[in-house]
């Protein structure tokens, strides 16, 4: 009987490794268990990312809404409890997108909201 060899599935197993810390300095991309590590920590790094960029991105409109509301005169908390009471059901990411593109929509909505 021959003997089994593990040469192709190991250096499979590697290659995936080695192919995600490509970018890494040092030990990081040359040594097995550095990498390993390195893989593992990016790899839980980028979820932490996905989840971090909404509430960077929800921080950004609501900087945009402020500084368009401050503009006109009011503040934010205004406009949004106007927005609410006027039954105006847009989103942060709307908003700040009329305030940055559509000054005029923005300021009929400033209006509306009663601001």
């Amino acid at each position: 009987m021959t003997k089994v060899k593990h040469a192709a599935s190991s250096r499979k197993r590697k290659k995936k490794i080695f192919k995600l810390v490509k970018g890494q300095v040092g030990a990081r991309s040359k040594l097995l268990r550095t990498a390993k590590e390195a893989a593992r920590k990016s790899l839980i790094e980028n979820y932490i990312g996905r989840k971090k960029k909404k509430s960077d991105f929800r921080s950004l409109w609501i900087t945009r809404i402020t500084a368009a509301c401050r503009a006109e005169g009011t503040s934010y908390s205004k406009f949004m409890a106007g927005l609410k009471k006027a039954d105006i059901a847009l989103n942060r990411k709307m908003l700040a997108d009329l305030a940055m593109n559509d000054s005029q929509a923005f300021k009929k909505l400033l209006e509306k909201a009663g601001a």
